[in-house]
C-alpha cells in the first residue's frame, strides 16, 4: 500500500437476509439485521456500517457505504443510516433474490462505473463483535493485502466444535481449502488442529479482481449480472437493475461460484479474526453475547425470572414472568410467543414456514408495521372493524387514496393533520376527528416539524391492506 497515498475504500453491506430463526422477533418485512438485540441501541445492519466506516485512517480512505438489499426494506435501509448521520453511496435493490454472488457484482459494477478501482470491504448485515478495535485492525491488514491484488477472506478462530458453519483450512496465510458444514466428531477435529477456521462470510478485494474471478469461474453470472446493471434504472441514491435481465441472473454464492474454486489457482490469502464474533444465527446465538446474571440468565424488557438457569427471556410490549426453566428461550411479541428450549432453537425455521404454508401474516408482518412514512400498529379487529394506531413523521405525507370496502374515523393524538378529503383541504389539531366515507379519495400528511400520532377505527365487511387504491404516492407506489 503506497505511503503517499489513501488505498480507496468501499465498505458494501449485504442487507437482504430474512432472519428466519429469529422468529418471532425477526420476519421477512422486518428482519434480524434491521432489530437492535443482546440489549444494545444500534441495529446488527448499524453495527455493521459503523465497524466499517472505522476503517478509515491510516492509509485507507473509506468512501460512503453500498448497500446490497431488497426493494421492500429500502426505507429501513434509509431510516437507520440517516439515524447514523450516515448518507450512503449507493442503495442496491435487488427486484429478486439471487444470493450473494450476484450481490456482490452488483456492487463491483457500481464501483467500476464510477473510473475508480477501489477495495471492497464486503460483510453481511446481520453479525456481531465485541471486540471492535481488534475487528479493525484485522480488517486493515487485509485491505493491505487486496489492495496488492489478493483475494482476502476472513476466518475466525473457533472457540468451540460448531457444526452450524463451513470451515477455512489455512495453510499460513494461504487459504488451502474450504469445507462444508462438519458433523461434530469432524468439527471436534478441526478445532483440535488448529489449522481450521470458520467461514463468516466477510472478504475483502479489489473489484477487478472479483469481476476477473467471477469471469473466470462463473461467466453466466457475471454476463448476466452485466446486462441487468447496463439496463439499471437510478432513482437518487436508490440503483434498479433490470428485473428481468436480473432475474434470469443465476442464483449463486460467494463461495460456490468464486471462492472455493480460487485456492490454488488465484492468490487468496486468510486474515485470522479474533474478535468476538458472532452471527446470531439462531436463539441460542443470541443469548450466548447478551448480558446474563450469576445463574447465566439473560433477560430483555418487562420479566421476571426465578429460579432459572441458562435461560433468554425477551419481552418487547407486556410483562412476562418465568419460573423453574433451565435452557429455554422464550421470546414474547404482541402478536407472538416463541418457547423452546436451546438446542431446538434453530428449529424455529419449520415455526416459520408452516406459517408461510398456511398463509398467516405472522410470518411476513408485525402487529406494528413500519412504512416509508411512519409506522402503523393493529391494536384490534373484530370481523367489521379494526383500531389503528398510525404515525406520520415529520413532512411525509401517505398517498392518494380510496377503499372499496370500508370507512375510517381519523382522531388526532399529537401534532398537527392535514387531511384531504375529495375535494376539501383541512387541519386537525389534537383531539379533533374526522370521516372518511368508503369510497371517497383522501390522503393524510404531517405538515409539522414533530411526529403526527392519531387513531384510525376501520369500519365494513373487508378491512385487508389489499383494499387500497393509490392515485398519487411519494414513494413510487401508486397503482
Amino acid at each position: 500500500m503506497s505511503k503517499t497515498s489513501a488505498t480507496p475504500v468501499w465498505p458494501v453491506v449485504m442487507a437482504g437476509g430474512s432472519g428466519t430463526r429469529l422468529w418471532p422477533l425477526s420476519r421477512s418485512g422486518f428482519p434480524k439485521q434491521f432489530l437492535v438485540l443482546g440489549g444494545g441501541t444500534q441495529s446488527l445492519f448499524q453495527q455493521a456500517i459503523g465497524r466499517l466506516m472505522a476503517l478509515g485512517g491510516d492509509g485507507v480512505a473509506v468512501a460512503a457505504p453500498v448497500v446490497v438489499g431488497n426493494e421492500e426494506h429500502r426505507f429501513m435501509v434509509l431510516d437507520q443510516l440517516r439515524d447514523m448521520h450516515v448518507e450512503p453511496g449507493a442503495v442496491m435493490l435487488e427486484p429478486v433474490g439471487r444470493n450473494t454472488a450476484p450481490a456482490v457484482t452488483l456492487a463491483a459494477l457500481q464501483a467500476l462505473d464510477g473510473g475508480a478501482d477501489p477495495v471492497l470491504v464486503v460483510t453481511p448485515a446481520d453479525q456481531t463483535v465485541t471486540d471492535e478495535p481488534a475487528f479493525t485492525a484485522a480488517l486493515r491488514r487485509a485491505v493491505a493485502a487486496a489492495a496488492d491484488g489478493a483475494i482476502v477472506i476472513l476466518g475466525i478462530q473457533p472457540d468451540r466444535p460448531e457444526t452450524g458453519y463451513g470451515y477455512i483450512r489455512a495453510d499460513g496465510a494461504k487459504v488451502a481449502q474450504f469445507v462444508e458444514k462438519p458433523d461434530l466428531a469432524t468439527a471436534q477435529k478441526y478445532v483440535a488442529s488448529g489449522g481450521y477456521y470458520w467461514n463468516a462470510g466477510m472478504f475483502v478485494l479489489k473489484a477487478s479482481a472479483w469481476l476477473a474471478a467471477l469471469e473466470r469461474f462463473r461467466p453466466d453470472i457475471a454476463a448476466a449480472c452485466r446486462t441487468a446493471f447496463t439496463a439499471r434504472r437510478n432513482d437518487g441514491v436508490f440503483v434498479r437493475p433490470d428485473k428481468a435481465a436480473f432475474a434470469a441472473v443465476p442464483s449463486e454464492s460467494v463461495d460456490y461460484a468464486v471462492m472455493e474454486k480460487c485456492p490454488g489457482v488465484l492468490d487468496i490469502r486468510m486474515e485470522p479474526l479474533a474478535a468476538g464474533w458472532n452471527d446470531l444465527g439462531a436463539w441460542e446465538a443470541v443469548w450466548q453475547v447478551a448480558p446474563k446474571d450469576g445463574a447465566g440468565n439473560a433477560q430483555v424488557g418487562d420479566a421476571i425470572v426465578q429460579d432459572c438457569r441458562n435461560t433468554l427471556v425477551q419481552a418487547t410490549s407486556r410483562l412476562v414472568s418465568v419460573i423453574g426453566m433451565d435452557d429455554v428461550i422464550v421470546v414474547e411479541t404482541p402478536d407472538a410467543v416463541l418457547v423452546t428450549r436451546r438446542e431446538r432453537s434453530q428449529d424455529v425455521k419449520n415455526v416459520v414456514n408452516q406459517l408461510g404454508r398456511e398463509q398467516r401474516g405472522e410470518h411476513a408482518l408485525h402487529r406494528k408495521v413500519h412504512r416509508p412514512w411512519g409506522w402503523y400498529d393493529s391494536i384490534d379487529q373484530g370481523p367489521r372493524d379494526q383500531v389503528k394506531r398510525i404515525m406520520v413523521k415529520p413532512g411525509a405525507s401517505l398517498s392518494l387514496q380510496m377503499h372499496h370496502h370500508r370507512a375510517e374515523h381519523w382522531i388526532v393524538v399529537t401534532g398537527t393533520a392535514e387531511v384531504t378529503v375529495g375535494d376539501k383541504v383541512i387541519l386537525l389539531a389534537e383531539n379533533q376527528s374526522t370521516y372518511i366515507p368508503l369510497g371517497e379519495k383522501h390522503r393524510l400528511r404531517n405538515p409539522g416539524k414533530v411526529p403526527l400520532e392519531l387513531i384510525e377505527v376501520q369500519s365494513g365487511s373487508y378491512l385487508g391492506e389489499d383494499d387500497i387504491v393509490r392515485f398519487e404516492d411519494t414513494y413510487g407506489r401508486a397503482n
